[in-house]
């Protein structure tokens, strides 16, 4: 989905006052986490919480704190899964991974960093009406990012290189390394707007696990079938680690089939919300259709 210009700007503009000054004896530091958070992307994650929280009737103020913390801990993610000792790769979204620019010392520390700006960015604004509820981002957004969210499908997928490929195995790891913030972003978008509602929730969490598999499934996709040029960072990597994957597994016909099947599932799931449901529906079409 296309961001509108306000909603961009309003998210790079929120990141980038969160950022440290790189005026200080840090400067390497606050450089290289600016580096890869203000690199752009498809800033899909920050847009989830604040079209959740406004499909809730929520205000944007309450919910850009959320938004900008899980673009952080995503940005993180990136950084640390470039590194030598995760997949090794020199490019990200069309320049060098930020490893290759900055030294692997000092991407690492850009990463715990950001990490740990998250969570005081969660807590921005914190007064007694929304504690609550910030207190539930907070928890939420650990849980999903943590051993059994986040890093649990890192480590499955850095102990499956060469070993046997299952599809239950990689739907597990997917769900987990690429999904589990995609959920929190839906789910954190509710809570930031006060909605607790079990039902609305099942249908966010089930909004978000139906998007972030057809995107990983996309991904495998556009890996067999774009260049490095067109996606911004290498592709062929996954048949060279010997990486399972859903078009080595399936065909990309058949991955074709289930990133449609899916992305109907998430836009049934919207059924259960009042609020205008058009942003969500467009962005979980176009996620199915993008080229990089």
């Amino acid at each position: 989905m296309k961001l509108s210009s306000n909603d961009v700007k309003l998210i790079e503009q929120a990141l980038d006052g969160y950022l440290p000054s790189g005026d200080c004896l840090e400067k390497s530091v606050a450089d290289s986490m600016r580096y890869s958070l203000m690199a752009g992307g498809k800033r899909i994650r920050p847009r989830l919480v604040l079209e959740f929280s406004r499909i809730n009737g929520g205000a944007d103020g309450e919910a850009l704190p959320v938004a900008c913390a899980l673009e952080m801990i995503h940005t993180y993610s990136l950084i640390h899964d470039d590194l030598p000792c995760m997949d090794d790769d020199d490019i990200r979204r069309g320049r060098p991974s930020n490893h290759k620019r900055f030294g692997e010392s000092v991407a690492l520390l850009a990463g715990d960093a950001l990490l740990t700006l998250a969570f005081k960015t969660v807590f921005d604004g914190l007064n007694s009406q929304n504690a609550v509820k910030r207190a539930k981002c907070a928890e939420l957004i650990a849980e999903y990012s943590g051993a059994h969210g986040m890093i649990g499908g890192q480590i499955i997928d850095l102990e499956s290189e060469g070993k046997p490929p299952k599809l239950e195995r990689l739907e597990i790891m997917d769900k987990k390394k690429t999904g589990c913030l995609i959920k929190a972003a839906c789910l954190a978008g509710c809570i930031s707007a006060g909605a607790y509602d079990s039902k609305k929730l099942d249908a966010a969490e089930n909004y978000g696990e139906s998007i972030g598999l057809a995107f990983q499934i996309v991904d495998d996709i556009l890996d067999v079938v774009s260049t490095t040029d067109e996606l911004g960072k290498p592709v062929g990597s996954d048949k060279t680690q010997e990486k399972a994957t859903y078009v080595s597994l399936m065909g990309v016909n058949k991955c074709r089939e289930l990133v449609d099947e899916l992305t109907k599932r998430a836009v049934k799931s919207l059924e259960a919300f009042d609020g205008e449901k058009g942003r969500l529906e467009e962005l979980a079409l176009s996620l199915a259709v993008r080229s990089k």
